[in-house]
């Protein structure tokens, strides 16, 4: 019964074979890196049992040779943030497709350094005797940090079998394959969330120096808050991945507060939804208001950090930011908006207005450290003020070959980051 045994162990662990495939390849970047496909070469080595029998459940194991040579420069990923699954075709006596997964470990990886994919594994249940050849197919990458993406990637061409197991008939029953679906392995939404329709905003008013209502410049019982004119702001926004063209409508508040004022800039309307789930206390936006007519300078205005995450689907709002403004002239004073930055996940992405337009004036008295002259004025207690989270909006973003992308805030300053940073092949190059 030993000697029996042993041979039936010698059958099932015949020594492994392992051999290495490579195939032309096409990726997917996530639908919100704005990235197009790109072309590659995959080279993978499928090691496996050569010899077994029908009944016997074979592990398989895929290793990337060459699959994602470069990490671009746009974005360090952390250790252990990304994971490879895949599918792997048996032919031959019997067919099956074989999910392959590997485990979420890899080294960190610096921005324009070489991917490191873990190798993946899978389980076959032989069930006819003959020859079972093994043929790498589509695999996805994922990365879950700092918000969970996939790159989707599959054969250009009819891609050569790896390895063959031999499969001996040991009388045993009929079974059937598995691949197993890993346990941890999250589940991806299916299909991209489409955003809404590109707006429509009536033309923006010229500017003039005229803005909202002005106020007197005295002291009390006059008019307290003053509500700005939106003004459609063209803007050029320099972001982690490229430069881009966006046009968004803000409005800029006041409200008197003894010989200061209390600012509030407001960005109207939301005008896509979140491409991806993006985390809590990620995305900060600041504004430099610029200050024009009697006084000189800029006004600091700045808002929250999310407090929530934003669901999938979900409109995408920058808050409102506020800050406060101390005259440094007296007579009218303009108020414009300015620079408009979003720091997000380590990164930053810097709108400068293209065109100036005045949205608010007011009538002002100087003030002991007013503005005139300087850069931006401090907040009330010496600092900018906060703002709390309300109805806002992103731009639409325009170029004249994709009037259609959408560059500002959340998307340039957190959702692009990802995609280009999964994958991005040496031998090949990007489409057009």
């Amino acid at each position: 019964m030993l000697g029996g045994a042993g041979v039936l162990l010698g059958v099932a662990a015949a020594p492994a074979q392992a051999a290495e495939v490579s195939y032309a390849t096409e990726c997917i970047p996530p639908a919100i890196s704005g990235l197009p496909p790109v072309q590659g070469t995959t080279k993978v080595e499928i090691t496996a049992p050569a010899e077994a029998k029908v009944g016997d459940e074979v592990e398989i194991v895929w290793k990337f040779t060459q699959a994602a040579s470069k990490n671009p420069d746009i974005l360090d990923l952390g250790e252990n943030t990304v994971r490879p699954t895949g599918t792997l075709k048996a032919a031959g006596a019997q067919t099956a497709a074989v999910a392959m997964e590997g485990p979420r470990q890899n080294p960190p990886i610096p921005k324009g350094g070489d991917m490191k994919l873990s190798d993946m594994k899978g389980k076959l249940k032989l069930t006819a005797p003959g020859e079972v050849t093994l043929t790498p197919d589509a695999y996805d990458i994922n990365v879950n940090k700092p918000i969970s993406t996939d790159t989707k990637c599959s054969p250009k061409e009819t891609v050569k079998a790896a390895a063959t197991i031999k499969v001996t008939d040991g009388g045993g029953g009929s079974g059937g394959t598995t691949g197993g679906q890993p346990t941890d392995v999250p589940t991806e939404p299916t299909s991209e969330p489409t955003g809404p329709a590109e707006p429509t905003p009536s033309e923006s008013e010229t500017g003039g120096d005229s803005g909202g209502t002005s106020t007197s410049g005295g002291g009390g019982g006059g008019q307290t808050d003053f509500t700005g004119k939106e003004v459609k702001v063209p803007y050029e926004c320099k972001t982690p991945i490229g430069d881009k063209n966006a046009t968004s409508p803000v409005r800029i508040d006041a409200r008197k507060n003894g010989g200061s004022f209390d600012l509030t800039v407001r960005f109207e309307k939301s005008v896509m939804d979140s491409p991806a789930e993006i985390p809590k206390d990620s995305v900060k936006p600041s504004m430099e208001v610029v200050l024009g007519g009697s006084d000189k300078g800029t006004v600091h205005v700045e808002g929250p950090t999310n407090a929530e995450p934003i669901k999938a689907g979900d409109p995408i709002e920058i808050p409102d930011l506020t800050g406060t403004y101390k005259p440094g002239a007296s007579g009218e004073s303009t108020l414009s908006p300015g620079v408009l930055t979003v720091q997000a996940l380590g990164t930053t992405t810097t709108c400068t207005p293209t065109k100036t337009e005045v949205s608010l004036t007011l009538d002002t008295t100087e003030q002991a450290s007013g503005a005139s002259g300087g850069g931006s004025t401090e907040g009330s207690a010496g600092g900018s003020a906060g703002g709390s989270s309300t109805d806002g909006g992103l731009a639409a973003t325009g170029a004249e070959d994709h009037g259609s992308l959408k560059a500002l805030g959340l998307v340039a300053g957190t959702a692009l980051l990802l995609g280009g940073a999964v994958f991005t092949f040496l031998p090949g190059r990007r489409t057009r």
